[in-house]
Order: C-alpha cells, then structure tokens, then sequence
C-alpha cells in the first residue's frame, strides 16, 4: 500500500524512510485531504507507532498538527489533521503518556550511538547525587561558574526553563519559565545547540538574549542580542585561558581583552537585519545565525564545555593561530584574543602557519629600514597600526613584499579596522592596486600603501616614518574602505607587523649564495692571507662547485 503524503513517499511500515519501526507492526500510512493515518492491525504495538512513526514522520514537514487517537473495530488509528490555528501538539494521556519522551528520542537520534549515554548523563551528572527530577540554577552554575559569568549561566538557566518539547524548534512561543529544568528540557537544550538548525537555535537565542523572567518575548533589540553576544564571547575566551587552549598567546600582554570583547560582539550583531522598528523576532535571528556561523560556534564551544558534553566525533574547535618566536616579555601587543579570533578566519585557508612578530615599533624603534627587513622575505603578513587618535586598523598583504615602483598582491589582500569598530574590507575588483612598497626613489613615491592610488590611499605610510593617511573620499577604490585613522593624516603611535603565512623558499641563487664563504666574493683578500701563510682551513671542507 502506498499513497502520497505531502509530495513524500509513505508505505507499508518499515519499508518507508519516513518511518522508524523496522518492520515489527502492520502499519499502513496513507493520506486523505488534511488528514494523515497510521493504521495498524489488532495486535500492532502501541507504542511502536505513535511514539516512533509520529515524530520521525513529521520532523520535516512543520505543520501545526493535532493527534486523534481511537479503537474502532480493534483497529488503532492515529488522525494527524494539519489546523493551522493549533499551537500544539496534543496527545491523549490516557493513550500515549508523557510527549516529553517522544521528543528525547527523537533528540537523541541526531547523535552518534557511542554519544547517546554521554548526552543521556548529562543530567544526573549536573544533579551530582541530590534528589529530585530537575535541575536547579545553583547544580548549573556548579558546572559552569568556573567558565561563564553569573549573568551568562542565569541567561542559559532560563532559555532551559522555557522551552516547551512539544514546540521545540517550531519557532513558536515557548511557556512561561518553570521552577527547574526537566530532563527533557535539558536533552532538547543539549540537541538543538549541539546539533541543531539555525531554525531551532534561533528561539533558544532569543530566550537567552531576552534573559527575564515572565512570558517569552515576540522580540528582542540589537542591544539585548549584542549584550548576550559579550556574556558568550567572555565565555569563551575563559574556556581558551582555562583549558589550555591559547596557542602560545599572552593575554596579560595583549591590549584589554574586555574592549575586544565588545567589539567583538558589536561586529556580529552588526550582521543582524533588524526590522524597521529596530527589533528582531525569530526568523530575523534564524537568518542571522544562518549566515554567521561564530554563533552557532560559540554557542556549542560554551554548552560542550560547560556541560562537560564530552563527544568524540566533535573535537574542540580551534579559535586561535599558533604563535611563536614572539618575545612577550618584553612586548605588549596592539593586538587582544577577541580581535585575533575575528582576524585569523579572515585570512584565506592555506593561511595556517604559526603568526609570529617581525617588527614592533616598541622593540625595533621608529625606522621604515628595519621595518622594511620585517616586511620582505617573510611571506604573508598582517600589518597593525594606531595612530595617536587611538584608531587601531592595518592590511593583510598576501604575499611577501617586494621593493619596487609597481603595484603587487592579489585579491586575497583587504584593509580592517579593530578601533573604534571591528570590519573587514575586501578587494571590490574596480582596480589591481592592492599592495604598493618603494623606497629611494626620485620619481615615484617612497613608503607603503594599500588601495586606491597614489597621493589618494586606502592605506599610506610615509618612508620618512611616523606619518601616513587614509584618504577614502567616499570610500577606497580598491577595498571600499572608510577612512580608517582618526585624522584623514595621521600621526604614528606604534606600529606593528605580524607574518601569517609560511615564508618564501630561498631562490637558487641565494641558496647558492648562502653555501658560499665571504672570502669567496673578495679574491684580494685570499690572495693576501696566502702570501702571510694563513690557511684558507674551509676549502677543504666544502664540496666541490658544479661546473
């Protein structure tokens, strides 16, 4: 028997993906208009067919339904009618029992079978032996007051106590918060930010971002959404420090790690497309958490961690680049962790060498000859500057600088900004003016740019060092960048230059270059070492040139 369910294929039981029972019941599904049956014969298990053919059937079909459930005739029959008003779904109690156990399992079906017993434990491991069939806020902050502020575990605590399994991840309303969080709160909490869709996180952020107790908000402002932005991003740039995860960076010699926060959060929310109200229900966040994928990041880094959700097939993403060679002990970097998160995904994806310093202004001094040996010959590299109006901003060159009058780079150059606000711009295709180096020439101008063109960059920094401009009038050519310094001209506080990229190989003629002695290059001083009898001791040990 077969019948078209919704442009789906639904069939005799177990033969169908759209069911779970595996064949051990007689069930038949077939559709009448607005109505969907599962019929099954007299001795068809119970709960076989609605427990596990209901969800499974219906997971991706969201339409509002409403269970009917009747024994004509010894026959179990299950009336799935689509009513658009219905908020709910509803089972009979005196048939079907507790929902909550329907939704658990279909939670649970979304994670390995080796994970299930590590999301399944997760409760009683929070509950730490008490008594009791909830979870209280003081058993979440035991767990997760090491890593999240106060305010941070409460906004969790109450999207928990919120959410309805019966509308879980529809996008509707959830209940008024209750007095503790049930387990299949909790397991609905674990799915859905583990595994779940920018659709079903969109509601779990809402709660959180509204973070108050009452009746669950229709909508929340950019404000409230940035708020709970920095509580998240200050939980996991605690759970990087705390569990040993900072690639070799110094926070305590960083900038203030607590303005990357804001920043930071500022960035995202800004990708957000509010209403012209200026608020945002739950399809405005399911758009924005779709396109930006650090909230879906953060959001799991946070639950896994914080939980202690130990699963394997999910290891710890990694939100920092390796540093090295850097001397921190007597450095204090323009740079914070937030910014380096932000920055490092940036940069394209062969881009995976360790960052390493090659030139500070506040160790090398103010000289555009030493920052010119930290720039050549060291690959990729990011340059960071602020200027004495505290803007912070610089360019990622992606290639190795080279000294001469011509235009250089590729399209996977681009400006930012880190101070007053954290942007990127990217190359625009108008023009090929991406990177520009001269030095000691009469005729072309001497220092660095980025974008635009001469006299007029989106980046400029004179050879004479300690003064530059911005000038993008309205925006740069090459990038669409604003004026990034505080002053159209500005003046140098500190610069600094980081390589990102795996360095050049040396070509032949250095590589030769290198093997040789530097008596070899000067034959008037061989020749007056032979005639005082001195050895020349490393002839006999090299090997022989080519011909």
């Amino acid at each position: 028997m077969r019948e078209e369910v919704l442009g789906r294929s639904s069939s005799v039981c177990g033969t169908s993906d759209a069911c779970v029972c595996e064949g051990h019941c007689a069930c038949h599904i077939f559709a009448t208009p607005n109505v969907f049956h599962v019929v099954g014969g007299g001795n068809a298990p119970l709960f076989c067919c609605l427990a596990l053919a209901y969800p499974t059937l219906f997971s991706s079909i969201h339409l509002d339904l409403e269970l009917t459930i009747y024994f004509p005739d010894n026959r179990l029959t299950c009336c799935f009618e689509a009513r658009a008003p219905v908020l709910k779904t509803s089972l009979k109690p005196s048939i079907m029992g507790n929902t909550d156990s329907v939704v658990v399992q279909k939670r649970l079906a979304r994670f390995r079978p080796e994970e299930r017993p590590v999301v399944e434990g997760v409760f009683s491991k929070l509950q730490a032996g008490a008594a009791g069939k909830t979870l209280t806020l003081e058993m979440l902050q035991s767990s997760m007051g090491s890593l999240a502020s106060d305010s941070m575990v409460k906004r969790v605590y109450g999207c928990m106590c919120g959410i309805d399994p019966g509308l879980a991840g529809s996008g509707k309303t959830s209940k008024p918060p209750t007095s503790g969080v049930s387990q299949e709160q909790l397991m609905v909490f674990l799915a859905d930010t583990l595994r779940g869709t920018a659709e079903e996180r969109a509601p779990l952020v809402m709660a959180m971002s509204h973070n108050a107790a009452g009746p669950a908000a229709a909508a929340v402002t950019c404000d409230q959404v940035a708020e709970f932005l920095q509580d998240l991003i200050s939980a996991v740039v605690n759970i990087l420090a705390q569990r040993g995860r900072l690639q070799g960076w110094k926070p305590e010699k960083m900038a203030d790690g607590s303005f990357g926060v804001k920043i930071l959060a500022e960035q995202i929310c800004s990708e957000l497309r509010p209403s012209d109200q200026g608020s945002c229900d739950v399809s405005y966040l399911e758009d924005w958490i779709f396109r930006n994928s650090q909230v879906s990041l953060y959001l799991e880094m946070l639950v896994s961690e914080g939980l202690n959700v130990d699963l394997s097939s999910r290891p710890p993403p990694i939100l920092l680049p390796p540093c090295k060679e850097t001397p921190w002990k007597e450095l204090r970097s323009l740079l914070d962790l937030p910014t380096v998160m932000f920055l490092a995904p940036q940069l394209p994806d062969s881009y995976s060498a360790p960052w390493r310093l090659v030139f500070s202004t506040e160790l090398h001094g103010e000289s555009f000859t030493k920052m010119l040996s930290g720039l050549t010959k060291h690959g990729p590299t990011l340059l960071l500057i602020k200027d004495t109006k505290g803007h912070v901003f610089g360019g990622f060159a992606s290639h190795a600088w080279e000294i001469k009058p011509q235009f250089q780079g590729d399209s996977r150059c681009f400006l930012f900004t880190v101070m007053p606000r954290l942007r990127v711009y990217t190359a625009t295709g108008y023009n090929e003016h991406f990177m520009y180096l001269n030095h000691n020439q009469q005729t072309m101008p001497n220092g660095l740019g980025m974008g635009g063109q001469h006299d007029y960059f989106g980046l400029w920094l004179d050879c004479d060092f300690g003064r530059g401009h911005s000038r993008a009038r309205p925006k740069c050519t090459t990038y669409g960048s604003p004026q990034l310094s505080g002053d159209e001209d500005f003046t140098l506080d500190s610069l600094e230059v980081w390589a990102v990229g795996k360095p050049p190989e040396p070509e032949e003629d250095e590589e030769v270059e290198g093997k040789k002695s530097v008596l070899d290059s000067d034959l008037e001083v061989q020749a007056m070492m032979e005639l005082t009898g001195k050895t020349l001791h490393s002839q006999g040990l090299r090997e022989p040139e080519e011909d």
